[in-house]
């Protein structure tokens, strides 16, 4: 994170940008946030920092981490208003609930499923099952790349992917909403990689375990923004 001409810490930059990404706060709150501990910075320098740094602090925590599980994909989409048009969000999940992929796109058709599948095949390799709803665009789009044979529809198991986009949601609603398809596509790209990095699924393990596994991704987080 060359912070050369910046007039503030690289310190301070980081923190601001881990507020503002993993947790659901504006960046008005953020600017808050750090007036009550003595830093006067403006909301708009929060942004600029994150719009900055953030894609390349993403980039270095998806390298950190280890690929994907190809036992089994969950793949969901929820609609998202840009300038009160409607579009269409796509999530991709393994089993864990690590996020894959992330799209944005203004139709949900056979052609928009097909080119995530084939970029989530080609990044990822051929996963065991891929589960999604009852779209008739998945089974079209599965059938023309030759998976149909690992296709489940089967109701409640795609919840792994339906329950993904809850934290996507908090913030959507935080930063009333965007302006523009490209400033989505940026965000969810970078906070999928931060709450990858964080997700600990703290309820399946002991609070031991998840202190040092809390601890351990802290500082991995600041190795990733030095």
């Amino acid at each position: 994170m060359n912070t050369r001409y910046f007039n503030t810490s690289p310190e301070i930059i980081r923190w601001a940008i881990l507020l503002y990404v993993r947790y659901p706060l504006s960046l008005r709150q953020v600017e808050e946030l750090l007036a009550e501990r003595g830093i006067d910075i403006s909301h708009e320098s929060i942004r600029r920092w994150w719009n900055r740094f953030g894609p390349g602090i993403a980039r270095n925590l998806k390298i950190r981490r280890s690929p994907p599980s190809s036992w089994s994909w969950h793949i969901d989409e929820v609609f998202v208003r840009i300038n009160g048009v409607q579009h269409y969000h796509w999530r991709a999940v393994d089993h864990e609930g690590e996020v894959i992929e992330c799209a944005v796109t203004k139709k949900r058709d056979r052609h928009a499923a097909k080119a995530l599948l084939r970029r989530l095949i080609k990044r990822n390799g051929s996963p065991s099952r891929i589960v999604t709803d009852k779209l008739g665009s998945y089974r079209a789009a599965l059938r023309e790349l030759g998976y149909t044979g690992m296709h489940d529809t089967a109701r409640w198991n795609n919840n792994r992917a339906e329950n993904s986009h809850q934290p996507f949601r908090r913030r959507e609603r935080s930063m009333q909403r965007f302006r523009s398809i490209s400033s989505l596509q940026k965000f969810v790209a970078v906070h999928s990689q931060i709450h990858n990095h964080f997700n600990h699924e703290r309820h399946l393990i002991r609070r031991r375990d998840y202190k040092v596994a809390r601890t351990q991704s802290i500082v991995e987080w600041q190795e990733s923004c030095a």
